[in-house]
């Protein structure tokens, strides 16, 4: 066992803790980072990277089944499930390579092993790391980093068994495509699931507790993809809660309750998607002045939580669980150590992406949120069946919102459904972040043709301007 000191140490390697390292080495810090599992953390290994690429298997084998509304031959199609989840971890195991190599490049200490905070020396946080039970090392820091990440919460009575019963991970390396599944829980790990396993031909149903579909989104926006979903044949239920799942030898019959009126469905698999909660367990937190609240540890808007010398970052500390929040924070954190003075993140700023097919992709309030903080607002649509280049692409099932308040022209809020949105909403995330209001972008010109123009028309339509409708 070692013995070493740091000015920077931080507690996992995922899309915050990595972040965080490398630029605490970028400002001349001594950094080292302790990772548990795979660096890269659960995004890059057994997230957002690899469901991407199932999710792009099933958008390729998508258009193939559609060759012929392009002038195009494709006969047979198929998929091959081994090849499709092989390209997935294959994915993975690049950026995991590419993370590590990066930690390599500018001399970040990585530390294999489980941290745990162990008391204070002097001015020096302490901190042990263990691996499979056993001391690996005794690391001190001036700053400790918190960026341990969250797992998936599970309800009494619904737990994943990773056979039957499916987290996302074991969603991503199914031993067989399911013929029925039933997703509980419509956010984006839920709804995407749901969307990779209907394209590639599995009957799907999806639970919703609450009383539409990706229940974060605006209302417009969650109706237009619920009638997208459905078209496709998926099977949604709102206002529905699983009350019980009994599994068989190759099945689960799931007790849903909706209406005040019970069913019995049986799937050949379950996914269970109801949220996440922050690993704070076993992380030496006891006894000291950080906060925890509903499993998240509680922080300020640099990231300091109530002990000094110790930050916490990402899932960790909350809502909203993206990796983007994550890696912002980690640059936030460190950049206030060095005493640069930067600006707290204004969460109402990250974009929201959810890979479906249709993609839903969103900024800032909701018109019922916007409505409900006592703006007057003005609202713009814009739908992409106006759009040449969505008639080109043959994906024409989309809508572009806007949010305005009415007095000041400040964009509110972005909402928008269809082909690359996540792509597109970086547009109004830079416009929110510059604090534009509707004249910078209506005299903004937008290239054609391209998708993107109906972000301009959005605009035009929330002040009686639009053009193409």
């Amino acid at each position: 066992m070692s013995d070493q000191g740091y000015d920077v140490a931080v507690i996992g390697g995922g899309p915050g803790g990595y972040v965080a390292a490398i630029r605490a080495a970028q400002l001349g810090f001594k950094t080292a980072v302790i990772e548990r599992e795979h660096m890269g953390g659960i995004c890059l290994n057994w997230g957002c990277i690899p469901t991407k690429a199932l999710l792009r298997s099933a958008e390729v084998y998508h258009l193939m089944s559609h060759a012929k509304d392009f002038g195009l031959k494709a006969e047979n199609i198929g998929f091959d499930l081994d090849a499709v989840i092989k390209r997935s971890r294959a994915v993975a195991g690049q950026l995991n390579a590419g993370v590590k190599g990066l930690m390599k490049k500018i001399k970040i200490t990585v530390i294999d092993g489980h941290a745990k905070l162990n008391g204070v020396s002097g001015a020096l946080r302490k901190v042990a790391v263990s691996k499979d039970n056993k001391p690996v090392a005794d690391v001190t820091a001036k700053h400790v980093i918190l960026a341990t990440g969250a797992r998936p919460r599970e309800l009494p009575g619904l737990e994943a068994d990773g056979e039957l019963v499916w987290t996302y991970k074991h969603a991503m390396v199914p031993k067989a495509m399911p013929k029925s599944l039933l997703v509980i829980g419509s956010g984006a790990i839920g709804i995407e699931f749901a969307s990779f396993f209907q394209t590639l031909g599995c009957k799907v149903t999806v639970v919703e507790v609450l009383d539409r579909i990706v229940p974060v989104e605006d209302a417009d926006i969650s109706a237009f993809a619920r009638k997208a979903l459905e078209k496709q044949g998926m099977v949604i239920k709102t206002k529905a809660i699983v009350r019980a799942l009994k599994k068989g030898a190759g099945s689960v019959t799931a007790t849903v309750e909706q209406d005040g009126k019970t069913e019995q469905i049986t799937v050949d698999r379950v996914i269970s998607a109801v949220g996440i909660v922050g690993n704070v367990e076993n992380l030496g937190l006891e006894g000291s002045k950080i906060r925890v609240e509903k499993a998240h540890v509680v922080t300020d808007g640099l990231c300091r939580t109530g002990e000094p010398g110790v930050y916490a970052i990402g899932d960790l500390t909350g809502p909203p669980w993206l990796a983007h929040k994550a890696s912002h924070e980690g640059v936030i954190c460190v950049e206030g150590i060095a005493g640069k003075h930067p600006h707290p993140l204004d969460t109402s700023n990250i974009p929201g992406c959810t890979y479906c097919h249709p993609q839903i992709a969103s900024v800032g309030l909701t018109e019922a949120a916007a409505r409900a903080k006592g703006h007057e607002v003005k609202v713009g649509k814009f739908p992409f069946i106006g759009n040449g280049k969505a008639i080109a692409l043959g994906d024409t099932g989309g809508l572009v919102k806007t949010v305005f308040d009415a007095k000041t022209g400040e964009l509110l809020g972005a909402h928008m459904v269809g082909p690359e949105v996540t792509e597109l909403i970086q547009g109004y995330t830079i416009a929110r972040t510059l604090e534009s209001t509707e004249a910078e972008l209506m005299h903004t010109v937008f290239p054609h043709p391209t998708l993107s123009e109906m972000m301009h028309e959005a605009v035009l339509d929330a002040y009686g301007r639009v053009i193409h409708i």
